[in-house]
This record gives structure tokens, sequence and C-alpha cells, in this order.
């Protein structure tokens, strides 16, 4: 847990950003308040985790990234904070102001929910698990820390009898329309 003064800085940051964003639009990284901290890192953590030894957020806004140094951290962030910039735009979205809080917003269920029956069979399954949120943009990546997906997509075989190792974005809306596809043969 954090302590209090770690805490109490953070917000003094975010206060000192959001006083001086009035002061000019078009904000970019830098008019944001960031975090980078030093992970200590467990072993308990997969690989694909523990590769970066340091990692940076913008404080209130849910964009962070990891990298080897503070240096490669920030970059990563960059690149981050650039895309997730574009999306607001692209979408006619004002970009939040520095220092405030963003909720979380949910990606859209819509083609998931289109086959809602394969969606609760193939999360016990496939994917083992009693109960799972999936969304439009949910992938395999999401359900395992392994390298590949590949023990996945044998399952996704075995199962439903239907090949989706070509799916390269591996998102599970793509791979049940294949499934519903199969099936309706």
């Amino acid at each position: 847990m954090r302590s209090l003064l770690a805490r109490l800085y953070d917000a003094n940051r975010r206060f000192w950003k959001w006083c001086r964003s009035f002061a000019k639009t078009g904000w970019e990284l830098q008019d944001y308040p960031v975090s980078i901290k030093r992970q200590s890192l467990g072993t308990a953590l997969p690989p694909r985790f523990t590769q970066h030894q340091y990692w940076a957020r913008v404080l209130g806004w849910h964009i962070d990234a990891g990298g080897a140094s503070k240096a490669e951290a920030l970059s990563a962030l960059g690149e981050q904070f650039a895309k997730r910039k574009s999306d607001w735009l692209n979408k006619g979205r004002p970009l939040p102001r520095p220092g405030v809080d963003v909720p979380i917003e949910f990606a859209s269920q819509k083609r998931v929910n289109a086959h809602i029956e394969l969606a609760q069979d193939f999360i016990h399954r496939v994917l083992g698990l009693p109960s799972a949120w999936i969304s439009d943009e949910s992938s395999l990546w999401d359900f395992h820390f392994e390298e590949t997906n590949d023990s996945l997509l044998a399952r996704i075989k075995e199962v439903y009898g239907v090949d989706v190792s070509d799916i390269e974005s591996a998102k599970l809306c793509e791979i049940f329309d294949r499934i519903a596809q199969g099936a309706a043969k």
C-alpha cells in the first residue's frame, strides 16, 4: 500500500497541473501529472510483467507503460498517450483536462452479445473460468500468461472443431463469429 506521503505528493502534482492547464489549450504529455516508479519485481509475476523495471503512468487517467529505464518507461508512456489522445480527438471528444480523474470506459459488447450463449460456453469450456466479463475488444491474451495462444487455440479446435489460429488479433468476438459460422455448416 502506498504511503500517505506519496498519495499527498501525487495529489499536489495533480492539483498543480490542473491549475496550470487553464493557461493553455492543446495539452501534451508534459502538461499532465506523471508518476514513474521502480517496480519491486517478485518471482510470482509472469515474465511478460517482470521485463519492465520502471512503470510510468498519467495520474488520474488510465494510461500507463513500462520500460527497462525511466526514460524507456516515459517514452512508452508517450506512445500510449499519443494513441489515447488521437482516439479521443477522432471521436470528437475534448481531451480530459490535466489533473482530473478520467472514468474507466468499457468497450462495447455488441458483437459478443450476438453470441451470448456461445460466449458463456466458451468461458467455461475453453477458458476454464466460472465467469468472465468479455467485450468486443477482449482477446485470448487477456486470459493467460503464456508466451503464445497455442494451448487455447488447440482447446478451441478440440471443443468446437474450428481452427481459429489465423485470426491474428485473437479477439474473442472474431473467434465467436468463426465458431458460429462453423456450427452453421
